[in-house]
C-alpha cells in the first residue's frame, strides 16, 4: 500500500468513489443515470484541484488502485499584527472503500497529512464529522470542538 498525493491519473477513480460515498450514506439514492452529469462536473473539479495549490487529495492505493481518500483545501487566515499567519487544513471527503475499512488506512492517511501539515507550517487541521465518524477522529487524535454558526442560503 502507497500513500501519496492524487495526479490526474486517479480522476476517474475519485468521481466514482464521490458518487458511492454519497449514495452509501444517503436515505435516497441517486439514479445511476444521473452519473455522466456528476462526473463532468465531478472531473472538472478534481482536474483544477490536482493542478491548483489550494487543494491536496491524499490518497492510500495498491496495485493502481484506490483504497481510501482524503481532501484538503488550505485556508488562507487574514493576517494578524503580531503574528506570523498561517493557513489551516479543512479535511473533507474522507472515504475508505467498504471492503477495506478497519484495516488502519485512515489512521495511516491521518499520520500522513499532519506529519505534511506541521512540514507546511500550517495552524490547525479542522474536519466537521459526522456523528459515525467521530471516534474514528479520535482515535487520530482531534479533539470535538464547538460547532460553527453558520447562516444556510438556500
Amino acid at each position: 500500500m502507497k500513500i501519496r498525493l492524487a495526479t490526474a491519473k486517479d480522476i476517474d477513480q475519485l468521481v466514482r468513489m464521490r458518487w458511492d460515498f454519497t449514495n452509501e450514506y444517503n436515505e435516497v439514492k441517486i439514479a445511476e443515470e444521473h452519473y455522466e452529469d456528476f462526473y463532468e462536473e465531478c472531473r472538472v473539479f478534481l482536474d483544477q484541484a490536482i493542478q491548483g495549490d489550494k487543494w491536496f487529495i491524499w490518497v492510500a492505493e495498491a496495485n493502481g488502485k484506490i483504497l481510501s481518500h482524503i481532501f484538503i483545501e488550505l485556508i488562507d487566515k487574514v493576517p494578524r499584527p503580531g503574528r506570523k499567519t498561517e493557513p489551516f487544513a479543512y479535511m473533507t471527503n474522507v472515504y475508505t472503500l467498504p471492503e477495506h475499512r478497519g484495516k488502519g488506512l485512515g489512521s495511516q492517511l491521518h499520520k500522513e497529512i499532519e506529519s505534511w501539515s506541521r512540514d507546511g507550517n500550517h495552524e490547525f487541521i479542522i474536519v466537521w464529522p459526522s456523528d459515525w465518524s467521530i471516534e474514528f477522529y479520535k482515535r487520530s487524535g482531534y479533539k470535538h470542538c464547538v460547532e460553527p454558526m453558520e447562516l444556510m442560503l438556500e
